[in-house]
Order: structure tokens, then C-alpha cells, then sequence
């Protein structure tokens, strides 16, 4: 076999060198190095972009993680009953006799209830009547506060002795809206002075005693005028027997009238607000889209002036023996390059921003990878729309009318 000529002849023609994915991203960074400022403010646009929606993922993700570990630690065995509504569409009546038949259902671990008082809270005698401050009265029975697994922030709970007393607990909300602090301090009720033994802290699972005033049955039926008609029962069983004990517990608590009693899971309430948690999270990664769409049209500005700036640039290269493939190339992989270069720089702010919102609400900071997956695919996307029209329109230019324009 003979050896390769050195040299060509005529006719022949000379095969362009091929890039390599290093010389192409060395081209595509060495284009967008010539301009940096334009370069960075079309960046922003793609970062902007991408921040929003990473932030809108996090932010939801945390809040939604925040709900759950909290009905993990609250339990999700607490069952509630209430009074439902008669065939005539009134409100029925649990019977008095209702909490000590829940606590002979063999699964129930503890139960308790609460019953609505006619009377009001205020600070003193010289407030009308009508000022309540959404403050609701109501009688309580001793094992409340465990049932509720709840905790005590100042003061004690009602025991044997101060629930036949003068006594109340606040609620956490109660007391606040009544400008209290400190236990030890009298509030007018039911036209007597009550002395505040306790304040409740926070009841996630019962909001409902947050905003009330708490005394014993018995302080309430000798003092307040209470009828010994419970309002809402409180029970807790085992996971595993919720289910069956929920069941029963309309047959337990009315045996004549099973559908007029009402049983609800508060825990379910939660359960929703964590499934709800993303109920706005479409609209505003509508809005994140807007910007990386905005973004995108940055970009592709950007590179169609790059492309009419550098036409004496893709007439040389073209002359050097540079393709149209490859000039395309070269365009593509800087529009991409500027893409990804506000990706990355839009992901670290969205994490960043994520990361504080959720920390100063004491929240777990929580960006899901497949949220900063979806968020380098949307940049890579953006970037090769916005770059093919001006790469397609740099590689069609001609040889010899563009080192003329130029």
C-alpha cells in the first residue's frame, strides 16, 4: 500500500476539522466573554425565573413538611362528637350521660368533654354584655387537657378541688385577646368574679378551646347556669382501632337516635390543610414561568445581536473552512451557556430564599430535587428555543456578504 500523499490535488476537497464538546464550550464562553454586562442582564431574566419557581416549590414543600411532622408528633387518633341535626333540621343534644358511655367503649384509652356556657368573659364589670371578644365559656371536664395531650404555658389545669370553684383557664387566644399574661388576675363571668388559675399554650387539634374560657362542670353548673348537656366530647383510642371505635361511637353516645350525633377526625382538618398546602403553588409558578418566558426572550434578543454584531466574525470562520453545523453549533452552545449560567444562579436563590422564609417561620427548609431537576430542564429548554432561531440565521450567512457587512 502506497503512503498517503502530503499534499491534494485539484478537485479534491479539504474535510473541515471536527469540534470537540470542549472546543464548543470553549467557543460558545468565549463569545459571551466579549460581552459581559448584556450577558449578566439576560442572565437575570432566566435567574428571576427560575428563583421564583424553585422558592414556590420550596416554600410549599416546607410548609406542607412543617403540617405533617406536626400530626405525626399531635397523633392522628382523636376523634371529636358533636350534636348533628334532628329530621326537623334543628340541632340535636348530646345526652349528659354521653362521656361516660364513650369512656366504657373498651379501645378508648382517655376521653373528655367540654359544654357551652351562656355567659360572657371580660376583663371587668364596666364592659357591656355585648363586648365579647369572640371569647366563647365553656364547662370542661378535669381530663381535658390530657385527652388533648395539650400543655399548661402558665399556671395549672382544673383539678377535683378548682373545678367546683370560682376558677378559670384561657385558652391561648382567649387570653390573648384579653390582654392577659399572668395567672392569679380576676375576669368578670356570668356576673361573678372568676379567678384565672391557668393559660393554656397552643391546641392545633382543638382551636376551638384555644378561643374559650375553661371552668369546671361543676363550678359551671352551680355558678353559670350549666345544664350538664355536653356540646363536644373528645376521645382518643390506638391508631390501629380509630376506625372501629369511630364506628361505634354514635351508637354509644345516642342509642335511640345514632344520627343525630356527629363524629369528626380534627386531625383530617390538617391532613387537608398539608394536601391544600400547594393549592396556590400553580398560580404562582405561572408566574415564575411568565418570568423565565420573559427571560427566554432576553436571550434570544441577546444572541440575535450577537449574531448581527459578529457578522464579520461568522464570515471569517466561514472562510477558514468553519460549517454551517458548526457555526450553528457555536451559537447554540452560547445561548445555552447563558442560560444555564442564570439557572444555576436563579437555583441558588431560590434555595437560599426557601431556606430563609421557611428557617424565620420555623419551619424544616425543604427544596425537592425534582423541583431543581425540573428547573435545569426548563433552562435547557429555554435556552435551545432561544438560541435556534439565531443560530439558524448566523449559519446561513454568506461567506463573502458577511466580511463585506462587516
Amino acid at each position: 500500500m502506497s503512503a498517503p500523499r502530503a499534499g491534494t490535488t485539484r478537485g479534491e476537497r479539504l474535510t473541515p476539522g471536527r469540534l470537540s464538546p470542549g472546543d464548543v464550550v470553549r467557543t460558545g464562553a468565549a463569545g459571551l466573554r466579549a460581552r459581559p454586562a448584556r450577558v449578566i442582564l439576560s442572565a437575570l431574566g432566566i435567574a428571576i425565573g427560575i428563583a421564583t419557581m424553585i422558592a414556590v416549590i420550596g416554600i410549599s414543600s416546607s410548609s406542607r413538611e412543617q403540617l405533617l411532622r406536626r400530626l405525626d408528633r399531635l397523633g392522628t387518633n382523636l376523634l371529636t362528637v358533636s350534636p348533628g341535626r334532628t329530621m326537623f333540621g334543628e340541632e340535636a343534644e348530646l345526652p349528659g350521660t354521653a362521656l361516660a358511655m364513650v369512656q366504657r367503649i373498651r379501645p378508648v384509652r382517655t376521653a373528655a368533654a367540654t359544654g357551652g356556657v351562656e355567659a360572657t368573659v371580660r376583663r371587668n364589670n364596666h364592659i357591656p354584655d355585648a363586648v365579647t371578644g369572640g371569647i366563647a365559656v365553656q364547662a370542661a371536664s378535669t381530663g381535658l387537657l390530657t385527652t388533648l395531650e395539650g400543655a399548661v404555658a402558665r399556671g395549672a389545669w382544673l383539678n377535683e378541688a378548682t373545678a367546683r370553684q370560682p376558677a378559670v383557664v384561657l385558652g391561648a387566644e382567649a387570653a390573648r385577646r384579653l390582654g392577659l399574661a399572668r395567672t392569679g388576675v380576676q375576669v368578670w363571668m356570668g356576673g361573678r368574679w372568676f379567678t384565672v388559675i391557668g393559660i393554656l399554650g397552643p391546641m392545633p387539634l382543638a382551636p376551638e378551646i384555644e378561643r374559650s374560657a375553661l371552668v369546671g362542670f361543676p363550678a359551671a353548673a352551680d355558678l353559670l347556669g350549666f345544664d350538664g348537656h355536653p356540646t363536644t366530647i373528645y376521645e382518643r383510642s390506638s391508631d390501629a382501632t380509630v376506625e372501629q371505635v369511630r364506628a361505634a361511637l354514635p351508637r354509644t353516645v345516642n342509642p335511640e337516635n345514632p344520627e343525630e350525633v356527629a363524629v369528626s377526625r380534627p386531625s383530617d382538618a390538617l391532613a387537608a390543610k398539608a394536601a391544600a398546602a400547594g393549592a396556590f403553588t400553580g398560580l404562582l409558578l405561572g408566574l415564575g414561568a411568565v418570568a423565565l418566558l420573559v427571560g427566554g426572550v432576553g436571550v434570544a434578543n441577546t444572541m440575535v445581536i450577537s449574531v448581527l454584531e459578529r457578522r464579520k466574525e461568522i464570515g471569517l470562520r466561514r472562510s477558514l473552512g468553519a460549517t454551517r453545523g458548526q457555526v450553528r453549533l457555536q451559537f447554540l452552545a452560547e445561548s445555552l451557556l447563558l442560560s444555564g449560567l442564570g439557572g444555576a444562579a436563579g437555583a441558588v436563590l431560590g434555595a437560599l430564599a426557601t431556606a430563609g422564609y421557611a428557617l424565620s417561620r420555623g419551619w424544616p427548609p425543604v427544596v425537592p430535587p425534582w423541583a431543581v431537576g425540573g428547573a435545569v430542564a426548563a433552562t435547557l429548554v429555554v435556552g435551545t428555543l432561544a438560541g435556534i432561531y439565531p443560530a439558524m440565521r448566523a449559519a446561513r450567512l454568506s461567506p463573502t456578504v458577511a466580511l463585506a457587512a462587516g
